[in-house]
């Protein structure tokens, strides 16, 4: 969830339209008093922050998420007009993890925050992934099928790696090309059809726990 902070109307409903377009769950809010509200019921995974507010303005805003255990980790992006050299470095300063500078586009919008996410996750955990006759060393780079050794390539031990993070979840082929092979790739998604071909003909008889969803992508789950 980002939640967006911004006191333009046509402008916050276009960052929301535009965030939902491409995958994020998101809420916008016109002042700082609406935003802490709605964060006394949930916390999102970034916060958008105009500068200039009615009200609590963004820097102010941004200074009191920093002095709370229960909001100082989450990534803020601020937002200002272009020459406003002093607030950028003030909110740079006081924890903020990047600057838009307006007026920006909606896809550098999207870009700096998928960048932000990026950054600031927290550190994968290396323990091994497992399904059925299927185990994964994430730390080690190896896959087990049955206790035999199984070679992969980069992008089907990430695709691999996907699908047993989450089992049973469905992934439609933009989605898999996003998270393997990256926002920026511009290939087509006849990709992750060949890359799911050569991963399932590798895993052997569990190449079967791969699922094609008709319409839609692929999902991964062990043979009932």
């Amino acid at each position: 969830m980002i939640y967006c902070v911004e006191d333009d109307s046509s402008i916050r409903e276009l960052m929301l339209y535009t965030l939902r377009a491409t995958g994020f769950e998101a809420e916008g809010f016109e002042t700082g008093e609406e935003l802490f509200a709605a964060l006394t019921h949930s916390t999102p995974q970034l916060i958008t922050l105009d500068v200039m507010l009615p009200g609590m303005d963004g820097i102010e805003i941004l200074k009191k998420l920093r002095s709370s255990s229960a909001t100082e980790r989450i990534p803020v992006i601020m937002a200002s007009a272009k020459g406003a050299e002093y607030d950028k470095v003030l909110g740079l300063d006081l924890g903020a993890d990047d600057y838009l500078a307006k007026p920006f586009s909606m896809m550098e919008m999207v870009s700096r925050i998928r960048a932000v996410l990026r950054r600031t996750a927290p550190a994968e955990s290396v323990r091994p992934l497992r399904l059925g006759d299927i185990e994964m060393a994430p730390e080690s780079h190896t896959v087990r099928v049955s206790g035999r050794r199984v070679e992969l390539t980069l992008k089907e031990f990430e695709l691999l790696k996907q699908f047993l993070k989450h089992p049973g979840r469905v992934y439609s082929r933009d989605q898999l090309l996003e998270k393997v092979w990256g926002a920026e790739y511009l290939g087509e998604t006849r990709t992750v059809d060949v890359h799911i071909g050569t991963l399932r003909t590798k895993l052997g008889p569990c190449g079967e726990y791969i699922r094609t969803v008709r319409g839609v992508g692929y999902r991964m789950e062990e043979r009932s």
